[in-house]
């Protein structure tokens, strides 16, 4: 796309050739109504109030494309009055229920009706029967819904489940004399208004989706709305607190909206969660597991004093989780440094070797990728990670490519997905051999690195010969390629210029994960694209940039959020209560090398790590007097935390905290040859959660609290002849443990998963070194 300017009311705009007219409206400030258009999605022209003229033509702002030197003026007599009409046809039969509606306050009908000045209603027709449906965690009050459709398009667009859709609504057809007297847009909108509703893409109408409840985010009015929250409160007597989604390493802005509680308990609790749905989309697990904090009735003394005298004279090492904020790791990082500790935090320590490892053939200190950056390429591949579990808004934005850009792309994992399958026709879903990750990457450099080169503008260097030399011999068995793929990927990156790399937890704890990074940084130097390394917990970048971690722990363990002789939980089942993350401020590191604020939503009475700090000689008032001494030499900068910004601005900028400061260092890795993949025979089982769950927080939320399962697939059921609610035992030669067997709808193959969010199933010991996958024996019992 090529820079251009267009005039809107009068005013000069920069803009890219092609770019919808409404979002560079929002852009500058300028406002033009629109109910139906989502962000990031496509236009479904559903409710045509965004209508202007373009050089003297009418045109949607939402769907009609920026040309150089193009004038619009957004207002007129004749654009006021389709306007009003069709906000008075929107009102026609729309409940008078404001009073106690949950978007009531919120409400996009309101606020356009009071908009367009609408004090009277000049039409009027039968209604019809509209039922409410209970879809789970979400209901959908169809007499509410004004078919903007779009919680059809962010499913389809964004999120990429795709299983909502407009069927047919059952309404009395418009008499036929109100075509001629009606303005043109508001009859063709009434007459699509009184034929839809929404419905789901199953014949029953039941809803199979993964919860993440952006529908509800997007839904203008009061149609789609939390299940939980519904009729609890009034939106003007909630307080939103910005705070960055604490479950995972997207820590997107959310906002937790707070109130005090009923006279039973007036504690103040969250009642939901919502979030800039234009601009950054949620996982179930950020939306719905927000009631995770720890509630304590004061300072424990006595086992305060405990935790200061084993630290002391006890302990010879801190094992602590990455649910934790930067200035929490830096505490932890200065007492070990005072007390000459060991930290062991395994899931931080392997991303921080795979990083070394990947800097070192790179030459950048971090990956170079983000999520706007997947969201802008056209072509992806995704290698290392079961994506839309581990990372759901790292699936959202390869869906939002797929769909948006007319991309490809390919998804390797020996892990089948149903819904990446149907993300684009152009994206191939490949089963590679478990552990062939080290050849998949090879395949991916040498493919690659000719195609820069063969482009008609070449970017970057060619790549060595001894380096390919080593990569060339990778097998494509074991990577999954058909024979013919060649010629199908031809195809695929026909028109392709923009291109990502996705990695992901598989890789950290591989085998091979030293040479996999390596291959990794070369990619980001010898090809065209941008390499993202997902963190595989919500601070897991933040804790491998500030602490130094080690890789033995010692006899004597204090724990923080984690096993060890003396533990301090935020979940109240240790030695001495910690507050949860939705009771601190403080910083995290997110996915895409910003870091960024988050605050406390709820009170918490107990102690802190800052006094534990303070116990040991280390002197600061609050824990966010850390955040300005977050260490230099690693990217942060001297920021206060009461001066970071946390927000997004109408150009959808994510203008929240500040940027890592990437460095340019010296390549000096060195290739090692690839290994011969060691094939897995038998019953295989990998390590992963079910969607929106992440950990011992997200199941302590009430709406998301589950038991831990053997989750399979149908196809698993049928060939094994087992039956969901089966307990079956799963033994490794590391371990075993007893579960029930459960169906995840959303799953394809014979590969059974074991999660880790149930702290009551001990299913790590099944595996070794933290590889995510296993041989087992699974009977049933």
């Amino acid at each position: 796309m090529s820079d251009i300017t267009v005039e809107i009311n009068g005013i000069k705009c920069k803009a890219q050739e092609g770019e919808f007219l409404l979002n560079i409206a929002r852009r500058e400030d300028i406002f033009i109504p629109a109910i139906c258009y989502q962000t990031q999605c496509s236009p479904s022209l559903a409710c045509r109030l965004c209508i202007v003229e373009a050089d003297e033509k009418r045109v949607y702002a939402c769907n009609a494309k920026a040309k150089d030197g193009m004038v619009i003026n957004t207002n007129s007599d004749e654009i006021a009055v389709e306007r009003k009409t069709i906000m008075q046809v929107y009102d026609v039969n729309h409940p008078l229920q404001c009073g106690v509606c949950d978007q009531s306050g919120d409400c996009e009908l309101q606020n356009y009706t009071l908009y367009m000045d609408v004090d009277k209603q000049d039409h009027a027709i039968a209604d019809t029967f509209r039922p409410i449906r209970d879809w789970g965690l979400m209901k959908y009050d169809a007499g509410l819904c004004i078919v903007c459709e779009k919680c059809v398009t962010v499913c389809k667009d964004m999120i990429g489940d795709a299983v909502l859709k407009t069927v047919p609504r059952g309404g009395e057809a418009l008499p036929k004399e109100l075509k001629a007297s009606m303005p043109k847009d508001s009859y063709a909108m009434w007459n699509k208004l009184q034929k839809s509703i929404i419905g789901t893409v199953n014949e029953d109408d039941s809803l199979e989706c993964q919860d993440c409840g952006e529908c509800i985010a997007v839904c203008p009015v009061g149609a789609l709305v939390s299940s939980d929250f519904q009729y609890t409160s009034n939106s003007w007597e909630l307080t939103k607190i910005p705070v960055a989604n604490p479950h995972s390493s997207d820590c997107s802005l959310v906002y937790y909206e707070t109130k005090h509680g009923d006279m039973k308990n007036y504690d103040t609790k969250i009642f939901r969660v919502t979030n800039d749905a234009h601009y950054v989309s949620l996982s179930g697990a950020a939306r719905f597991g927000y009631d995770f904090e720890n509630r304590v009735a004061g300072k424990d003394k006595a086992f305060f004093d405990k935790a200061i005298d084993f630290i002391k004279n006890e302990a010879d090492t801190i094992r602590f989780s990455s649910y934790i904020t930067n200035e929490e790791a830096l505490i932890l990082q200065k007492i070990k440094e005072k007390y000459n500790l060991k930290l062991i935090n395994e899931d931080a320590r392997a991303y921080q070797k795979f990083m070394q490892a990947y800097t070192s053939t790179s030459s950048e200190t971090l990956y170079n990728g983000t999520l706007k950056s997947i969201k802008a390429s056209n072509f992806v591949i995704s290698v290392g990670t079961a994506v839309r579990y581990d990372a759901p808004t790292v699936g959202f934005a390869i869906n939002n490519a797929m769909t948006m850009n007319k991309g490809a792309g390919m998804y390797f994992h020996p892990v089948g997905d149903k819904v990446v399958d149907t993300f684009s026709k152009n994206m191939m879903a490949i089963n590679n051999a478990i552990g062939s990750e080290e050849h998949v990457l090879a395949y991916v450099l040498e493919t690659f690195a000719k195609i820069a080169q063969e482009a008609e503008e070449v970017t970057v260097p060619a790549l060595p010969k001894e380096i390919e030399n080593v990569i060339s011999k990778y097998d494509s068995a074991v990577v999954g390629l058909a024979e013919d793929f060649e010629a199908t990927l031809t195809k695929m990156l026909a028109k392709k210029d923009t291109f990502s790399l996705v990695l992901g937890e598989d890789l950290y704890h591989h085998e091979k994960a030293e040479n996999i990074a390596k291959i990794a940084g070369l990619i980001s130097l010898y090809t065209n694209f941008s390499v993202t390394i997902i963190p595989s917990k919500t601070n897991t970048l933040g804790v491998s940039l500030i602490c130094d971690l080690d890789d033995e722990a010692g006899s004597k363990i204090l724990g923080y959020n984690a096993e060890g002789d003396f533990v301090l939980s935020a979940l109240g089942d240790g030695d001495l209560d910690m507050p949860a993350l939705n009771q601190q401020e403080g910083t995290f590191t997110s996915l895409d090398k910003k870091v960024v604020p988050t605050n406390a939503a709820l009170p918490y009475s107990g102690y802190v790590l800052n006094d534990i700090a303070n116990a040991l000689g280390l002197e600061a008032e609050l824990t966010i007097d850390y955040t300005p001494q977050l260490p230099k030499k690693s990217g942060f900068m001297m920021a206060d935390f009461d001066a970071l910004p946390n927000l997004y601005d109408n150009a959808g900028n994510e203008v929240r905290g500040y940027d890592l400061n990437v460095k340019s260092v010296k390549a000096e890795g060195k290739l090692e040859k690839l290994s011969k993949v060691k094939e897995m025979k038998g019953d295989i089982v990998y390590l992963s959660n079910p969607i929106n769950q992440f950990s011992a927080f997200t199941n302590k939320a009430h709406q998301l609290k589950s038991t831990g399962a053997v989750y399979v697939s149908a196809e698993y059921l049928e060939a094994k002849g087992f039956a969901e609610g089966d307990t079956l035992e799963v033994k490794s030669e590391n371990g075993e443990i007893s579960a029930k067997i459960e169906l995840d709808k959303q799953l394809l193959g014979e590969i059974a998963y074991l999660p880790t969010f149930d702290t009551s199933l001990n299913t790590k010991a099944l595996f070794s070194d933290g590889f995510r996958f296993t041989t087992a024996t699974i009977r049933k019992v």
